[in-house]
């Protein structure tokens, strides 16, 4: 986090704030409140208070709602008291910040709902944006949703470039010790031939929803040895909130959803001069 925030703060800040230099007399205090504008699942908050700690460990922060609180339009979240140089200079870090968490939370907490009645989990995906990825996985989890894998190095995920490339396959690479395997595929004789392997996972990707319920029924129907767990099943592609409930009628374990977090949109939140 304090990486990310560093970065950010270069990045916005440059060589100084100019403008602020210029009109506001140093030794100037304000207090000052953030505000969302519109209703929302908050996240970021501790993110928020690290970057006006790092820029002014002088200034006075206080929480006024928790992290993950479902909010409403006009809420203050946060009480700011300091040096108005060094609470307007950080402004902008703290805000685009916590309006990007708060933005995928909120979209989260969204598909969460929509599924509730089933034991479904909603996953995130890698499509993320690059230096962001922790702190936007961690908004999913506010939100209600749970991780895929963090990178590469966690699991391993034959995906159908893998496939591609190798020619198919007829054994698995051997796996090292304590790492998970799942297989992507994309219609029913491929979902047929991964199960014979028995891997932890099996991507029904961009399947629809009359191939990932017969995708079920064969797991289902699939006599496994008491030595093994039933292969769960993950949804992947083409599902939004219009058709999310029905593919977690279906009976998949999981659905993976990229929007949460590269097609969000951030909360409108701003901070206000008391």
């Amino acid at each position: 986090m304090d990486t990310i925030i560093r970065h950010a703060l270069v990045e916005d800040i440059g060589k100084g704030d100019i403008t602020t230099q210029l009109t506001i007399p140093k030794d100037k205090r304000i207090e000052a409140e953030v505000v969302v504008k519109e209703d929302c699942i908050i996240c970021g908050l501790k993110v928020a208070e690290r970057v006006f700690d790092i820029s002014d460990k002088g200034i006075d922060f206080k929480l006024l709602v928790k992290e993950g609180q479902a909010v409403k339009k006009g809420k203050s979240v946060i009480k700011l008291s300091g040096l108005a140089g060094s609470i307007l200079t950080a402004e902008r870090v703290a805000l685009n910040l916590m309006s990007m968490l708060s933005g995928i939370a909120t979209k989260t907490r969204e598909y969460v709902k929509e599924i509730e009645p089933y034991k479904v989990k909603i996953t995130d995906t890698r499509k993320t944006i690059p230096g962001l990825r922790e702190l936007q996985k961690y908004a999913v989890r506010i939100g209600g949703g749970h991780n895929h894998r963090m990178g590469l190095d966690e699991m391993v995920l034959i995906k159908d470039n893998h496939i591609k490339v190798t020619e198919g396959y007829t054994k698995l690479p051997s796996i090292p010790k304590g790492f998970k395997i799942e297989i992507e595929t994309q219609n029913i004789e491929e979902f047929k031939h991964a199960l014979k392997f028995k891997p932890n996972v099996i991507m029904l990707d961009n399947m629809d929803l009359k191939q990932i319920k017969q995708a079920v029924q064969i797991r289902n129907s699939t006599e496994f040895t008491s030595h093994h767990l039933p292969t769960k099943l993950e949804a992947s592609g083409g599902i939004d909130i219009t058709n999310v409930k029905q593919i977690a009628a279906s009976g998949v374990d999981m659905i993976s959803i990229g929007e949460l977090t590269h097609s969000f949109a951030s909360t409108d939140i701003c901070l206000e001069i008391l």
